[in-house]
């Protein structure tokens, strides 16, 4: 009980940051989801063909990136953070509201890009302020923070339901194209050179087409009711800003966010002068350093073979898993609408929200399980889920039933994949080395790059390969996996290691939880 009131005492005083910090990452979702239903619009839009659309992914993913290490800088003051996260939060309305003026893929992607900086920025600072307020009670308000991302995505596809195009767009002959492209992949024959020739053709006529007439007027609409939903966000960061008195125009005063420091001495017990008394800034947590630091440390020296094969095996687990959680959002909509299924556009519309629907509530449903199944057990369900799951809908490839409820059995298992290999991997290492930061790393390049593979993929071989594509993807995490089981029983382990120092590397598994 005396827990329960320090935290609740905590969150009243805290009340207006913590909700403030929930919704940015709310704008983190938002614009994390919007890009798959939208898809077709944007590719009528911009004239561009499904290769060239794909670099819109790419540069989302890659800025994603270079704006979570970019966040760093700005994470050791509050005044920076809250001017970083009102100028990514207003950097997200301002790109949704110009999206719908971008007539060249090459335009969209370089604002696609910004808004992959911010989305990274807003990754990085809003989790370490709320670690900075919490310290090791924050779990359950990472819980919350990382559920406004679900929620976020959830809504951005069914704002853009109601304003998706019902007819292709795309001229006749390229989708003629398309289609006969998908029967070639399933029915396994072999055309001749001329087909591809007839690719080229389709994909150079269609940059020469004029304007659909409503082809991306109607979505304009979709990504404007989205800026300005978005727009109360950077207002509250904003309101944040003249509270603590941080605003130019506002005098300066005692802020009335208790500093780290302060938040230290109240939260740990005086008598204890160990590392975990220091306040964050000065925590040795190798699990929160960037990429080079973490590799350049010095205690590495002497480490097993095992011990680095572990880092690697969990990080390509991530890299399979994660980069199928981007993929599959963002081509579920442009398969559902090819043949063999021609599901309708407003229908095939409601597949994204139902994926990450599925992903936010496997998210809730995950933390009453995850303590009762180890972390380990947890990973293997959801690696095999993900794998039958694929090879179901390939199976049933013609049936839409079965890919609606597939979509959701994969939201499901692919919800709680990142936190149970994190913890997983951390128990592993005894929370020794730089878990944390190689599977972030690896997670984000999963997302990034197998977008792009897809996408090509797509174009090249037809709908159906976008299946195949998912089973590959999963039999590789499940061979991943294995290795790591493997290098795991090779593992001596490190007996030596504190209980506190195993408590801070819980507080960051629960950190990074997605």
């Amino acid at each position: 009980m005396g827990c329960d009131g320090r935290v609740s005492g905590l969150l009243r005083r805290n009340l207006q940051p913590t909700l403030t910090y929930w919704s940015v990452f709310f704008s983190f979702g938002l614009c994390i989801a919007f890009l798959g239903p939208t898809l077709l619009d944007l590719r009528c839009q911009t004239h561009s063909s499904l290769p060239q659309i794909s670099w819109v992914f790419f540069s989302q993913q890659l800025c994603l990136l270079l704006g979570s290490a970019l966040g760093g800088v700005f994470k050791r003051t509050l005044a920076q953070s809250l001017w970083a996260l009102f100028t990514s939060s207003l950097a997200i309305s301002l790109v949704f509201a110009v999206i719908p003026l971008c007539r060249d893929v090459k335009v969209l992607a370089s604002v696609m890009a910004l808004a992959g900086l911010a989305m990274g920025c807003i990754d990085t600072v809003a989790n370490m302020q709320l670690v900075r307020i919490y310290q090791k009670d924050s779990a359950v308000f990472l819980q919350v923070l990382h559920f406004f991302v679900g929620f976020g995505a959830l809504l951005s596809p069914l704002i853009a339901d109601p304003f998706l195009s019902e007819a292709n767009c795309l001229p006749a002959n390229g989708t003629a194209n398309s289609t006969s492209g998908s029967h070639l992949f399933h029915a396994s024959r072999v055309l001749g050179q001329h087909h591809a020739e007839a690719w080229r053709w389709s994909n150079q006529s269609l940059s020469r087409l004029p304007p659909q007439d409503g082809g991306g007027t109607r979505v304009s609409y979709a990504f404007w009711i989205m800026a300005l939903i978005n727009l109360p966000v950077p207002m509250a960061v904003l309101f944040l800003l003249s509270k603590e008195r941080l605003l130019a125009c506002c005098p300066q005063r005692r802020p009335l966010l208790l500093s780290a420091d302060e938040l230290a001495l109240e939260t740990q017990p005086p008598e204890k002068e160990d590392a975990s008394s220091l306040p964050p800034k000065f925590q040795p947590h190798p699990g929160h350093e960037d990429l080079f630091s973490c590799c350049q440390r010095r205690n590495f020296k002497g480490a097993p073979s095992s011990f680095f094969a572990i880092h690697v095996t969990a990080a390509l687990v991530l890299f399979m898993t994660d980069g199928m959680t981007g993929e599959y959002s963002t081509f579920v909509y442009s398969y559902a609408v090819e043949k063999p299924l021609s599901v309708g556009h407003k229908v095939a519309g409601y597949l994204p929200s139902l994926f990450w629907g599925f992903i936010t509530l496997g998210r809730l449903i995950s933390i009453p399980i995850s303590s009762k199944v180890k972390p380990a057990t947890m990973v293997f369900i959801n690696v095999v889920g993900v794998v039958m799951t694929f090879l179901v809908l390939l199976v049933f490839s013609y049936n839409v039933a079965f890919l609606f409820v597939g979509t959701a059995s994969l939201g499901l298992f692919l919800s709680s994949t990142f936190p149970s290999m994190l913890a997983y991997t951390e128990d592993i290492l005894q929370y020794k080395g730089c878990a944390t930061t190689v599977l972030v790393t690896g997670a984000g390049i999963g997302e990034m790059v197998l977008q792009m593979l897809v996408g090509s993929v797509f174009q090249a071989q037809g709908s159906y390969s976008f299946l195949v594509c998912g089973v590959i993807f999963g039999c590789l995490a499940f061979t991943f996996y294995i290795l790591l089981l493997f290098f795991h029983r090779m593992h001596p382990g490190l007996s030596s290691v504190p209980t506190q120092d195993k408590a801070l590397g819980m507080e960051s598994s629960e950190c990074y939880q997605r």
